[in-house]
């Protein structure tokens, strides 16, 4: 008998119209979960609502105030995903507007910090699960990507500090940031940044995938999104590395 953990719970997944989130989306919808795939491009959401019947769709900035209220009233989720965000610029710093370096922050830890205030603030139910996609360069920097890696480093911190704010209010709330430690050419920002890096390194695109080892893919972070959001990730730790090898904790 096939085991569907997330059949009949409510997923909703910011940043759905792409690359990860648009994974993720599948994933859920193969576990039989009820998902809400939330984007601002209205036509990809279409399509993807076409290639997945059942899925429902919200187009919205989910970095806009008032974002948050829009969403949980379409969908109150069980699972929430905060992914997607700006594509960073890839350049030295000394080369970047103070406007380019701060996009990131603008859009992706905006988006965090909106999510899951209100998450804390309505509050979810009690076993629901807020699910930060981060990145490894908040780890080990990106030093041609602006406030990228700060950001992504904020969204680890953010997870951290409402984990414990919900044990805290006796909430019952799990937040969680998962970073894909490797860049992910199948992706539009892995696209970008393969480019930007073979740019500055003077290497072919190709010459710098080639020298990429245990690259995960965005298979490999959605199927780590099921994991956790079925509880059948047995780790301990807010944050959790993402490899092509699965999942570790970081301290």
């Amino acid at each position: 008998m096939i085991d569907f953990p997330l059949k009949g719970k409510k997923v909703v997944v910011l940043g759905a119209s792409r690359g990860i989130g648009r994974e993720i989306v599948r994933r859920a919808h193969a576990e039989q979960a009820s998902v809400l795939a939330v984007a601002r491009g209205r036509e990809s959401l279409e399509k993807l609502a076409q290639e997945l019947p059942g899925v429902n769709t919200l187009s919205l900035d989910a970095s806009e105030s008032e974002a948050p209220q829009q969403v949980f009233a379409a969908m109150s989720p069980n699972v929430l995903v905060i992914c997607g965000g700006a594509i960073p610029p890839t350049a030295p710093l000394q080369e970047l507007s103070w406007p380019q370096f701060s996009a990131p922050w603008e859009t992706d830890v905006r988006m965090s910090f909106l999510f899951c205030a209100q998450a804390l603030r309505t509050p979810l139910a009690p076993g629901s699960i807020v699910i930060l996609i981060s990145s490894g360069a908040g780890l080990g920097g990106s030093p041609i990507s602006g406030g990228y890696a700060g950001s992504k480093r904020m969204q680890m911190f953010m997870a951290a500090y409402c984990h414990k704010e919900s044990t805290r209010l006796g909430l019952g709330i799990r937040f969680t940031a998962l970073a894909p430690m490797r860049i992910m050419p199948e992706t539009e920002l892995g696209e970008t940044a393969v480019r930007g890096y073979a740019r500055y390194l003077g290497i072919t695109p190709t010459d710098f995938i080639q020298g990429m080892r245990d690259r995960q893919s965005p298979h490999h972070v959605a199927e780590a999104v099921i994991r956790v959001a079925s509880g059948r990730a047995d780790l301990e730790g807010v944050v959790l590395a993402v490899s092509a090898e699965g999942m570790s904790s970081l301290p």
